[in-house]
């Protein structure tokens, strides 16, 4: 498919939402899968369960309120330390197995398992979703990102909680599509807060490219995983 700077591969999902969002889609070549067939389901599940269980042992479950598990989070290591380090290599699994399916250099790619299609579709898909919420967060509230890396948003705020930017409904119930805090797959973390000070000094330093979401996890708001919304 033909881009502002030339022809470039894109995924299936990155297209589809494409069109979704009224672009006109014309791709000049594809490959196309003949088989599919869910590849990554019983890991993806496998790892899910344990993620949520370990959660709960940490005193986080399924439909715990904003700042409980804020304050959960914030404990968690306290809590319980070998439950926490759990969390740690589950995400550490994760984030690792994914690697793997597009590593490099050779000779990895004769391993059955090396799949950069199905790694780019499946960081593809999470991209979108990712973008979905940060439309749906615009659209309500009239905040945009300052900063996006990976799994992490960062907006601006008046304070370092993130319950003020989350969008709601009237109701006061959090918006459906936008970020939610909480457990579940699809909901979101916290990642921690910086000073505006702080940004401007990083920026000084490692000049105007430098990214606050690539690094403003290290204050230690909340585990990765799903996106995050400091």
């Amino acid at each position: 498919m033909r881009g502002l700077a030339g022809a470039a591969w894109y995924t299936t999902p990155t297209l589809a939402y494409a069109v979704e969002l009224g672009f006109a889609v014309h791709p000049l070549e594809a490959y196309v899968r003949t088989r599919s067939a869910p590849y990554l389901d019983p890991w993806y599940e496998r790892l899910r369960d344990g993620y949520v269980a370990t959660m709960a042992d940490l005193g986080m479950s399924p439909g715990i309120a904003g700042k409980e598990f804020l304050d959960a989070m914030a404990r968690r290591h306290r809590t319980d330390p070998g439950a926490a380090a759990v969390l740690g290599a589950i995400e550490a699994t994760a984030g690792g197995g994914l690697a793997l399916l597009g590593e490099l250099p050779w000779p990895v790619p004769q391993r059955p398992t090396w799949r950069p299609d199905i790694r780019a579709a499946v960081a593809a898909r999470a991209r979108v979703n990712m973008h979905r919420k940060m439309l749906a967060s615009a659209r309500r509230t009239g905040l945009h990102p300052l900063a996006v890396f990976a799994d992490c948003v960062v907006y601006a705020s008046n304070g370092p909680s993130p319950l003020a930017l989350l969008p709601r409904t009237p109701e006061g119930e959090p918006l459906l599509g936008g970020f939610r805090l909480g457990v579940s797959p699809g909901m979101v973390t916290y990642a921690g807060a910086r000073t505006t000070r702080w940004c401007e000094d990083m920026r000084a330093e490692h000049g105007p490219d430098f990214n606050v979401a690539r690094d403003i996890a290290t204050v230690g708001g909340g585990a990765t995983g799903g996106g995050e919304a400091p």
